[in-house]
């Protein structure tokens, strides 16, 4: 039987463009992810993105289910879920 600790998304590292990589909990990148989605055209996002009716909800389901968002040409922003103790 798998290990529940297998599957705890408490920490991610976040890889941006022109920045260092930082280390946030769940509730951080849902934040930042909330912040970023703000500045982004929803136009701009994919359908399955768009069809949710909120910011919020968007960055939920960000977290749930990618470890990237596309946030121009020539940037990035990718989350990686990582566990920082043994």
């Amino acid at each position: 039987m798998p290990d529940n600790l297998m599957y705890q998304q408490d920490n991610f590292v976040v890889l941006e463009t022109n920045q260092e990589e930082q280390f946030l909990t769940a509730s951080e990148l849902l934040e930042k992810l909330t912040e970023v989605l703000q500045q982004l055209n929803s136009q701009d996002l994919s359908p399955d993105l768009r069809s949710l009716d909120s910011i919020e909800k968007r960055a939920k389901y960000l977290l749930d289910t990618s470890c990237e968002l596309d946030v121009g040409l020539g940037k990035y922003l990718q989350w990686y879920a990582v566990r920082l103790e043994k």
